[in-house]
């Protein structure tokens, strides 16, 4: 993922008080989206323009997603799974339809780079549009840290994946997201192998790296839960999504809380990820669908998503709509040569995955 529920009563507000009759005759437009990840005023906007009615559901972990597609007949028009595994193994699978670029035309908003990152597992991006992105990182209360392992480095992995310095940060409390596929790329990474790698021997290099700072940990929380626990002082270090990071920024200081929430890509560099708007093969309207995909993509529309969920998309011409304090936020949109240093982890083949399942089991069970 990674995010709190919607109001669902609000985003459906405006079909609520339809009458029945008419409700009938309107298309439908059936989303299945993660959680707390829309502005509801872009689906009240979207109803009001197009008649189009929305049904919005909502899940929190990619493999509940994946579980519905697979199963087929899922009912849903428009899914939004995260690049890498989700949307890679769904286009593989062919479980995904291929877009309509011309009932697409604002698909040229997009920016081609951060598009041609994601070329990588979808081939001349024919079955998705970015949505939002983001990064992998470190969230922090800086003070705090200071106070407990001054001579700790807040621009490193070294912060987290060194035992010593996790000893004494553990004070303070230690976050690690339950999600292997977002964590591991980059314990690889830091213990010199590659983010894609399923060697035993590297794998083994990564277990130990984990199980050696796993006593100091409070907790390995759903994403969700490390929002609340950063926000309201419960812990000083987690490892989690930056867009996560940035709710617990703002949801502390709407608190009047004492202590300041800072996010940190570490110099190593950061995993990237990005979350898909793509349609089902079996979607029941792949027309409103498309509709949907296009309204999104305009720069007015997501600029408003990126104010209300606090995660960047990937249409340059909306920036210039944001607030200042976020346009120039180098967090929520960094600067080019830091997202060089970036990476985008692939999909690893099957056993590959059931060897970093077992390891991630150890993990969590502490041996």
């Amino acid at each position: 993922m990674r995010r709190l529920l919607l109001s669902l009563a609000l985003l459906l507000a405006p079909a609520a008080f339809v009458p029945p009759a008419r409700a009938q005759a309107q298309p439908v437009l059936n989303i299945y989206n993660w959680a707390d990840y829309i502005d509801s005023a872009a689906i009240e906007r979207f109803q009001r323009e197009t008649g189009i009615r929305v049904r919005y559901d909502v899940y929190d972990t990619l493999e509940t997603l994946e579980g519905k597609l697979s199963a087929g007949r899922s009912g849903y028009d428009i899914v939004v799974p995260t690049s890498e595994p989700a949307f890679n193994r769904l286009v593989r699978t062919g479980a995904l339809r291929p877009l309509d670029r011309a009932l697409l035309p604002n698909f040229a908003n997009l920016d081609p780079a951060m598009m041609a990152r994601v070329a990588a597992v979808d081939e001349g991006n024919r079955h998705g549009a970015i949505y939002l992105w983001g990064t992998v990182g470190l969230g922090m209360n800086a003070a705090r840290i200071r106070e407990v392992a001054p001579d700790a480095p807040l621009d490193s992995l070294e912060l987290l994946l060194n035992p010593e310095h996790a000893r004494r940060i553990a004070r303070c409390g230690i976050a690690v997201m339950d999600s292997a596929i977002d964590v591991l790329p980059s314990v690889l990474r830091h213990v010199g192998a590659d983010p894609d790698s399923t060697a035993s021997a590297d794998l083994d290099r990564a277990q130990r790296a984990l199980l050696a700072i796993r006593p100091h940990l409070r907790s390995i929380p759903s994403p969700p839960a490390i929002i609340d626990a950063l926000a309201q002082g419960e812990i000083c270090l987690a490892f989690s999504y930056s867009g996560d990071v940035i709710q617990a920024m703002g949801r502390a200081r709407a608190a009047g809380r004492s202590h300041e929430v800072s996010y940190v890509m570490p110099r190593e560099g950061a995993q990237l990820w990005f979350d898909m708007l793509a349609i089902p093969a079996d979607a029941p309207n792949p027309a409103a669908a498309h509709a949907f995909i296009n309204f999104l993509l305009q720069p007015d529309v997501m600029a408003g998503i990126t104010r209300q969920v606090r995660f960047p998309n990937a249409v340059p011409a909306s920036r210039a709509l944001l607030p200042p304090e976020m346009r120039d936020d180098p967090i929520l949109f960094p600067d080019p040569a830091v997202l060089a240093r970036g990476f985008v982890a692939g999909t690893p083949a099957q056993a590959g995955e059931r060897a970093r399942s077992r390891l991630w089991a150890r993990f969590k069970a502490g041996r």
